[in-house]
């Protein structure tokens, strides 16, 4: 581990090299802690590359990593670059290898963070690694790295079909809570004018 000032480290990893995430039948499974993370839709796979790359500090407001979540192999070096953007960063293990994680708060360009996946480094863990930024953890500034082929693993189509939306039902948040609101206010509404009144505010006439 090292972190250090210095020029832009390249990304080794080109377009033709690793399995088009496209053409993944499985995803590492991540679990739900990473279900907000900025930018995460599908892991970019770089098995097959000695050396990749993960922005610190991506994104239109510099509050995302990017890629926020990859897949390599045992040995492969990953180097976190900071790019200056959206304030102080770090990369803080959330679950992952012991060996991983650099906890100082870094607002200045250029800087990296090198951690090399070593065989076994992940076994308690079955390889999986979660990590956030402790300053943006609540703004969805969190990653993942999945190490070697022998990970959990996910269906991303089983994984969209468990979408309420994918079976004709839109939920949003916002209107739930309003229903809810709604729902508690006529019935305290109702509750006062029967203990007041002592039948519905519907009917005619009184006892």
């Amino acid at each position: 581990m090292r972190a250090a000032g210095g020029a832009t480290v390249a990304t080794a990893a080109t377009a033709g090299a690793a399995a088009p995430a496209a053409a993944q039948a499985e995803e590492p499974d991540f679990g739900a802690y990473l279900d907000d993370a900025r930018g995460y839709e599908t892991t970019e796979d770089l098995r097959g590359e000695d050396e990749v790359t993960v922005e610190v500090g991506a994104g239109d407001d510099g509050l995302a990593y990017d890629p926020p979540t990859i897949w390599i192999d045992p040995g492969t070096t990953v180097v976190f670059e900071w790019t200056g953007e959206g304030g102080g960063h770090n990369v803080s293990r959330f679950e992952g290898s012991e060996s991983f994680g650099f906890d100082d708060i870094i607002a200045d360009p250029g800087v990296h963070y090198e951690w090399t996946a070593e065989e076994g480094d992940t076994e308690e863990n079955d390889g999986i690694i979660t990590y956030k930024c402790s300053p943006h953890e609540g703004q969805g500034m969190k990653g993942g790295i999945a190490v070697g082929d022998d990970v959990p693993t996910i269906d991303p189509a089983q994984a969209e079909a468990r979408d309420p939306a994918d079976f004709g039902t839109d939920i949003h948040e916002h209107w739930v809570g309003v229903s809810v609101i709604l729902m508690l206010v006529v019935s305290l509404v109702f509750t006062f004018f029967m203990l007041k009144y002592g039948e519905s505010p519907h009917t005619s006439g009184g006892n």
